[in-house]
This record gives structure tokens, C-alpha cells and sequence, in this order.
């Protein structure tokens, strides 16, 4: 859990230095900087901003450089340089580290926000990274697979780029990157699999809590890129030409997707008899009822309304956080070495929820929150939310930002 947080130059941040607590509630009017300070716990975890990539975004201007910097309840301390550049600095404990996989497995951050309210329409990627975010504080070896899978692609859809022709050398090192690929997809979707199977019944239990009228109608589904009965690297040698006219690779880990689906009540007839109400009374007639079933073909966000969507993100959100707390009680235990023992405090961050859901499930919401080992920074426009959070949580911290000053409310 984060003890003391400390920003330099981050938007209009100059320089802030605060005490938290396992609640925290920013208030204050749109462009205050509330936002802002979500975002920068958010880079000190992931390495990059969850609004700008390009840190000459999020750097205030004619600053050359943005840095964050948290003392944490275990007593370990974090920092984060960003200059314009891209160019990081990241240091542990005083000590210089260059992987932010260090970082995020010190402070695991879960981040609820407005633009992830369209994550059904979007493309796979934010959806596939919602799973990705599980398997990295679930599975040990997921992290350095998908990092060498990462690299593969990169070089073999550079080298599909240059040419529609390829020599007898590119192909031969064409092929061995094939088979790289396949191995560590294999794995991947191993891990992959095993954490989503895990994940679905937290998922159903927090559907039942914010959509319980259509408890028995949602179900997810994970897709895995390619043809998991077929070895990846057989599939992309056969995709080979349609992959070279097109300059990419169309198949693989970096195609999955988290699908979902909507289980309608309606029922179709399923063969040409009549329905019994429609037979003749006839003494001695054969009553043939007709079969019926579900209709199982729809996406939800073809069906459900924009704030029912919203409901069903945050429950995919929501569902994560007891299941990665579970997972590390049991996993305390266990002698796998493919299970990563989560030993961080999850951080949750929480941006305008007050604009975006109703009374009702940001009480869902933060009864949830409040009964789990986790601390919670939010951001609201106003102070309505203060009350249920006095109720929930001994001794939250509520500030007022204004113009970049963040002061206790």
C-alpha cells in the first residue's frame, strides 16, 4: 500500500507530496488535476500513462522531465523519471532496475476509468489485456514468454514488410522465428487459459451483484488467436503468402480475445411440427411437442444499453481483484513454481465513477472494495460519494484539488 506519494511536473502537478490512506477521495472540477494524480500512480506501476503514450503529453510544459516517487507500507520505495523523449529512469529501493515488470509486481494497479467504459466496441487489445493483467500476477514464467513472443512477431512482421518475396535465407530465418513462436504460444495460451477458467465464476458472481436480472444470460469466452488443435507454427507457414501480400501476421497470442456473449430467453422452433395448442382434438392423435432452444448467437454489446455496458465492465473490473487476492492466499502454500505469489498491496483507481454509474452500483462497487485487502483512490466532481465512504472505511482521506493543489477537504 502506497504511504507517501510524491509528483514532479506531471500535467499541472508541480510538485505534490501527500500521505494516503487505504481510501482515498480526490474532488474537485474537470481539469483540477484529480485525474492527473490517478495517472501518475498509474505510470509509476505500468511504465506508461493511461491517456497519452508520448510522455511530451503528460510532461508540464517547458519541464524536461516528470517523476513519481511512492513509499510503500512494506517499506520498499518506487520511482519513475519519464523525460520527453521516452527515455525512463526507474529505480527500487534507491537502486536502479530496468524492467517495469519490477515496479508493477510491487504495485499492482487496477484502474476503472471512463475510456474503458467502451472497451466492447473497441478492438481486442484492451480486452486482451484486461487477461493479461491476471496471468502477470498469477503465472511466474508469463511474463518473460510473452516478452520473447513480442520480440519474434516484431521481427517477423518487419521482415513480412520489406519484401512480397522472400530469399532462401529470410525464409529459413523466417521458419525458425515460426517455430519460436510456436513454443511460446503454446505455453501462452496455457496460461492463458488456466487463469481465464479461474476467472469466470468471480465474473458470474459480479454480474449476479450488478446485473442480477441477467445473471444467466451473460457468459464470457476466450479466444486464443489461432487454432490451438494446430500447432501455430504449421498455421503460419500455410498463411505465409496471404501474410506477405498483407505485411503482417494475422494469427497468434497477439489475436486473442475475451468475448462476451448474451444468452437470449427467446426460443426457436426446431422442427416442422405443429405446436400442441395448433393439433386437432382427435381421440387417439399423437401429441408431437416441438423441440426448442436457446438462442445463443448475439454479443452483448449488441444488446445490452450503454448503462447496462457500463455495469458489465466494471463487473469484468471488479471480478478480478477477489480472485487475484485468492489466488494469493493459496498460493502461499503451494510449491508450483508457475504460480507468482502476489505479496503487494492491489491498488485501485477509480476515476469519475459518480459520472459514470449510478447509486446503486458504486455502492456495489465500493462495499466491495472496502471488504477486500486493497486501497482505493477515487475521483469524483463533488462530495456526494464522501458519505458511503465515511460509512465503509475507518479514517479515509478526502482532498479538494484545485488548479493542481491538492489540500485535505
Amino acid at each position: 500500500m502506497i504511504e507517501r506519494l510524491q509528483i514532479s511536473n506531471l500535467r499541472n502537478l508541480t510538485q505534490v507530496n501527500l500521505h494516503t490512506a487505504a481510501c482515498n477521495v480526490m474532488i474537485g472540477a474537470n481539469g483540477s488535476g484529480k485525474t492527473s494524480l490517478l495517472e501518475a500512480i498509474f505510470l509509476l506501476s505500468r511504465g506508461k500513462s493511461f491517456r497519452h503514450h508520448q510522455p511530451k503529453r503528460y510532461i508540464q510544459h517547458h519541464q524536461h522531465t516528470a517523476t513519481v516517487h511512492a513509499r510503500l507500507s512494506d517499506g520498499n520505495t518506487l520511482a519513475i523519471q519519464k523525460q520527453a523523449d521516452a527515455t525512463t529512469l526507474l529505480r527500487l529501493n534507491q537502486s536502479t532496475v530496468y524492467n517495469q515488470s519490477i515496479l508493477t509486481e510491487q504495485l499492482p494497479t487496477l484502474l476503472i476509468d471512463p475510456s474503458s467504459m467502451d472497451m466492447l466496441e473497441q478492438g481486442s487489445a484492451s480486452r486482451r489485456q484486461l487477461l493479461d493483467w491476471l496471468v502477470f500476477h498469477m503465472k511466474q514464467g508469463f511474463h518473460q514468454q510473452w516478452l520473447a513472443y513480442q520480440r519474434l512477431l516484431k521481427q517477423r512482421n518487419s521482415l513480412l514488410k520489406k519484401s512480397k518475396h522472400l530469399t532462401h535465407v529470410q525464409l529459413a530465418e523466417l521458419r525458425s522465428w515460426d517455430k519460436g513462436l510456436g513454443n511460446h504460444a503454446a505455453l501462452i495460451h496455457h496460461y492463458r487459459q488456466h487463469v481465464f477458467t479461474k476467472w469466470q465464476p468471480y465474473f458470474a458472481d459480479s454480474i449476479a451483484q450488478l446485473l442480477p436480472s441477467y445473471a444467466e444470460q451473460l457468459s464470457l469466452s476466450y479466444h486464443a488467436g489461432y487454432d490451438t488443435d494446430v500447432a501455430l507454427e504449421v498455421q503460419l507457414g500455410e498463411r505465409l503468402e496471404q501474410d506477405l501480400q498483407l505485411g503482417y501476421t494475422r494469427i497468434g497470442n497477439h489475436r486473442a480475445d475475451i468475448h462476451v456473449h448474451w444468452r437470449s430467453n427467446d426460443t426457436v422452433v426446431t422442427n416442422d411440427t405443429m405446436l400442441p395448442d395448433k393439433l386437432p382434438a382427435v381421440s387417439g392423435s399423437k401429441q408431437v411437442v416441438a423441440d426448442t432452444l436457446p438462442i445463443l448467437k448475439e454479443q452483448a454489446a449488441n444488446v445490452l444499453s450503454r448503462g447496462e455496458k457500463k455495469l458489465l465492465i466494471t463487473a469484468l473490473r471488479l471480478s478480478q481483484l477477489p480472485l487475484l487476492l485468492q489466488t494469493a492466499a493459496t498460493t502461499q502454500a503451494s510449491t508450483n513454481e508457475n504460480e507468482r505469489v502476489l505479496t503487494a498491496t492491489p491498488v485501485v483507481l477509480l476515476d469519475d465513477i459518480t459520472a459514470e454509474l449510478d447509486e446503486r452500483a458504486i455502492e456495489i462497487l465500493l462495499s466491495t472494495l472496502a471488504k477486500l485487502p486493497c486501497q482505493v483512490f477515487m475521483s469524483s466532481l463533488t462530495a456526494d460519494v464522501t458519505p458511503l465512504v465515511n460509512d465503509l472505511w475507518s479514517n479515509p482521506m478526502v482532498f479538494h484539488v484545485k488548479q493542481g493543489q491538492i489540500l485535505p477537504f
